[in-house]
């Protein structure tokens, strides 16, 4: 990966002429520029979703009084993020900006795993984090972007969102810090930092596991007891320098996305 003309940042291959995850090391330019691309089209089409359904309407985007965004550390407070969880999705936020910080955090995981690409595990996603005046529409532009065959054939998956036999289809979102930019009292806006593991893990994947950096700002409405998303917009960065690092074989990578498990995130 490139910065520019001034520097350059690398990351080692697997030693002992092994290639990362079986292909060929000549090839690897290719491969990256292909999953690059392929992540691209994901970022690029959740957006697109969320832009086509905005109806033109930028009222949420400017919840509060007018002041000057709060802003505040994600430090540790104590408080307990959630009193209950709904399909594995912690829920049962407090009505505050704390609670706010935690839903937009718990729903970035829960957005961004690899639950999404399963129908039935996707819609019970979809009704758990958003509102349900926008869920359905939701729903039904996400099912028709996670069922394109050619979509799921571009990032090395079946028409039923499984992994080839022998690879580990990874998606994972972790959050990195939260911020709190607008609010009132049934409303918030709330940026997420995060990094998210995208790709295929296993023998002879051509689309192996690499990092991507984004922030995505959530419009949080309290409905029910609890915060939903209204809408989101999504942004590259900030993106950290990468360090000159050994890449993990295949075998390392998959055992580490199924023994390592995610957290409840919390201010």
């Amino acid at each position: 990966m490139s910065l520019g003309d001034e520097g350059q940042t690398r990351t080692r291959l697997p030693e002992g002429g092994g290639d990362v995850y079986g292909g060929a090391r000549r090839g690897g330019r290719s491969s990256s520029r292909s999953l690059i691309t392929v992540v691209g089209v994901v970022v690029l089409l959740i957006a697109a979703i969320a832009f086509a359904n905005r109806g033109g309407d930028d009222s949420s985007s400017s919840t509060g009084s007018g002041d000057k965004p709060k802003t505040s550390p994600t430090s540790a407070s104590g408080t307990k993020p959630v009193r209950t969880k709904a399909g594995g999705i912690p829920t049962g936020y407090a009505h505050d900006d704390q609670g706010a910080q935690s839903a937009a955090a718990n729903y970035s995981v829960a957005l961004g795993s690899g639950d999404m690409f399963n129908t039935a595990s996707r819609h019970d996603i979809v009704n758990t984090v958003y509102a349900p005046d926008v869920a359905a529409t939701r729903q039904s532009d996400l099912d028709s972007a996670y069922s394109s065959e050619k979509f799921l054939t571009n990032i090395g998956l079946d028409k039923d969102g499984r992994a080839p036999n022998g690879q580990t289809f990874v998606s994972r979102v972790v959050p990195v810090g939260t911020k709190v930019t607008a609010s009132s009292t049934n409303a918030a806006t709330v940026d997420v930092w995060y990094t998210s593991l995208f790709g295929l893990s296993g023998d002879n994947s051509t689309n192996p596991v690499t990092e991507s950096w984004y922030t995505t700002t959530y419009q949080l409405k309290w409905i029910n007891n609890d915060w939903k998303v209204a809408d989101f917009q999504q942004k590259d960065g900030p993106v950290p320098v990468g360090r000159d690092q050994k890449a993990s074989t295949a075998d390392d990578m998959t055992k580490a996305v199924e023994e390592y498990g995610g957290f409840t995130y919390a201010r």
